[in-house]
């Protein structure tokens, strides 16, 4: 089958420019960078303090209780796909609780935060553990107690450590944003499906659709560096 490619972006380019199909393209690419962005702040705040439940001594009952819970929510995010957690919450548990009719962006994005934070969880587990345990002693020898030398001490080096894992995490988070539009989420794959759909030609829409995501992913893995080569800049000062 022969494709034209000059007739393919004709259509394309009066769909997108004429017809004003760059205002979906633009609305797709906020909601996505939204739910990626917020999604890994959420991610990151809840994913740190699972891995706080999990290093902590287990010497007490509440200790290992926690830790417990942890491990089931850890195994239950990592163990179903994105899109099935995204649908069980839209159509089944936020009605549940009487939230039907909350935004789908909204869900989106706690959907999104909370599969993060089972991800995040063991990302910032395997930095914190990777922190000298000298540390830790040396924080208490200060006189600080265990919270306060996990936050001033143990934490900030453990982000550095996995600065790059975490910028994957965000790399995963944007792409994984194209199952969005399973709960009518207009993300920036719905929004060049929808132009497809328009000119029954999804020919360029697609490959348009790819580089977008290839820019994004580009421009994340150059803010990723650039804060990595100013963390060491810091460290030798």
């Amino acid at each position: 089958m022969s494709i034209d490619l000059k007739a393919s972006w004709e259509i394309f380019r009066n769909e997108f420019v004429v017809n004003r199909g760059y205002t979906r393209v633009l609305t797709g690419l906020e909601h996505t960078l939204i739910i990626a962005v917020v999604g890994l702040v959420i991610g990151i705040v809840l994913g740190t303090l699972l891995a706080v439940t999990k290093v902590v001594p287990q010497n007490t009952k509440g200790a290992k209780i926690f830790s417990k819970l942890t491990d089931i929510y850890v195994g239950l995010f990592r163990g179903t796909p994105m899109v099935v957690q995204l649908l069980l919450m839209y159509y089944v548990l936020f009605p549940l609780i009487g939230l039907a009719k909350i935004p789908a962006l909204v869900v989106a994005i706690i959907a999104f935060g909370m599969n993060s934070g089972a991800y995040v969880c063991e990302i910032m587990r395997s930095g914190i553990l990777s922190v000298d345990k000298g540390q830790m002693e040396a924080g208490r020898a200060l006189g600080m107690g265990y919270g306060r030398t996990m936050v001033k001490i143990i934490i900030p080096q453990a982000v550095k450590n996995i600065l790059p894992t975490l910028g994957n995490e965000f790399i995963s988070l944007v792409k994984e944003t194209s199952v969005a539009s399973f709960i009518t989420v207009i993300d920036l794959t719905k929004a060049f499906q929808q132009i497809g759909s328009a000119t029954y030609d999804y020919f360029i829409p697609y490959i348009v659709l790819a580089l977008c995501y290839l820019v994004i992913v580009y421009i994340i893995t150059l803010i990723v560096k650039l804060i990595e080569r100013r963390m060491r800049a810091s460290d030798r000062r």
